[in-house]
């Protein structure tokens, strides 16, 4: 029997592997729409583990290689803008300086500041960066790679699981116009590629298109949304969907709710009042609240968030909108003013573009040059 070519057998595998990772890509940039049909994932012969790499609530594959250096070349693109206030402009500082010198850091702490990471966070880099001028001899140039390594001790993520053989009740909330609807869609879309059973409830009542919007998002990805009419109690369909859920052995009950301008009582308590009624029936379900922040608020996002903090406890945050903003690095800013960890950011329209939030992947796509990015070893990316 002949045996077979080396070379033919090489060159075969290098075209199956180009085109593994077109797929991977096109995977990652398919409208929702065209992932499902009828309620139904479509996934073609091959492209299964490149969808896994789109779910939510479990590992992903880990990628490699080119993968990995072309997955974060997409990351820095749709970080371009805070990159260019950010990174670019810290890196233009240093260039023609011979030392580090206050001149130098409070145009530093001038980039800082337009970039949204917020007074307490600056002062504590600039603190740092001038404990490193005192140890050792520290050069301009070494600014960017030790403010990097700074920031990224500074943040904080857990990952987006669900805790299994049980309920998971996801509480969304923030004010108007962050995208929550439509998050709580991907999330639902994300988790059922994870392979769970969603239920989504449509607790903004006050737009009847919040409703509507829901409705198709359950109907795109095949998943069940309990809704009442327009105007109705939110915490009655609160109420409704957890026993709809827990009938039907439900993993991901995410929670729709009406956006609310942090500043108005009488909407922050109906709020308390869902927040109530879902304590009360949750039984042993596992709750957690997460409040999505539109990055293009800068600052303002961080008085959002206490404010909310008030009417219920906040376990997580969500970061919408963060392509579209020059003030991503309000990220830091929450790390340090709130606390509370990061697990989603929102880079796009894409479901690919909902990715779980792993700091060293997004401190790299923010600083480093195109052929330093690497994914974290243990990073699960999505």
């Amino acid at each position: 029997m002949a045996q077979p070519d080396p070379s033919v057998q090489a060159e075969a595998d290098a075209k199956s592997l180009q085109s593994r990772k077109k797929s991977l890509w096109e995977i990652l940039n398919t409208p929702v729409q065209d992932l499902f049909k009828e309620g139904q994932l479509v996934v073609e012969d091959g492209d299964e583990s490149d969808v896994a790499f789109l779910g939510l609530g479990r590992d992903k594959p880990v990628l490699e290689g080119g993968e990995k250096q072309s997955w974060l070349a997409h990351f820095r693109e749709r970080l371009a803008r805070t990159r260019s206030q950010f990174a670019d402009s810290i890196t233009r500082l240093a260039k023609g300086r011979t030392k580090v010198d206050e001149d130098m850091l409070e145009e530093l702490e001038e980039i800082l500041l337009q970039s949204d990471v917020g007074v307490k966070t600056t002062d504590d880099v600039l603190a740092h960066l001038r404990a490193e001028a005192k140890k050792r001899r520290f050069l301009p140039e070494e600014v960017l790679p030790t403010l990097t390594e700074y920031l990224e001790q500074t943040l904080q993520s857990e990952p987006f699981r669900l805790v299994e053989g049980k309920l998971n009740i996801f509480l969304i909330v923030g004010v108007n116009g962050t995208g929550k609807t439509t998050t709580v869609g991907k999330i639902a879309a994300k988790l059922k590629i994870g392979g769970y059973r969603v239920m989504m409830a449509a607790g903004d009542t006050f737009r009847a298109a919040a409703i509507d919007q829901l409705a198709i998002w359950g109907k795109r990805v095949g998943c069940s949304v309990i809704q009442h009419h327009e105007g109705a109690d939110a915490a009655a369909v609160v109420y409704d969907a957890i026993q709809s859920a827990r009938a039907k052995k439900i993993d991901a009950l995410l929670i729709d709710t009406a956006g609310r301008l942090h500043n108005k009582d009488h909407l922050m308590e109906e709020l308390r009042k869902v927040h109530r009624i879902l304590e009360r029936e949750k039984q042993d379900a596992h709750v957690e609240c997460i409040l999505v922040l539109d990055a293009t608020t800068g600052q303002n996002g961080l008085r959002q968030a206490e404010v909310f903090s008030k009417s219920v406890p906040l376990d997580s945050l969500i970061l919408t909108k963060l392509d579209g903003t020059a003030k991503g690095g309000v990220i830091f800013g929450i790390k340090r003013e709130l606390g509370i960890p990061i697990k989603l950011l929102g880079v796009g329209e894409t479901l690919g573009d909902l990715q779980e939030f792993d700091p060293k992947s997004f401190v790299q796509a923010l600083f480093a040059q195109d052929d330093s990015i690497e994914v974290s070893p243990t990073a699960k990316v999505s």
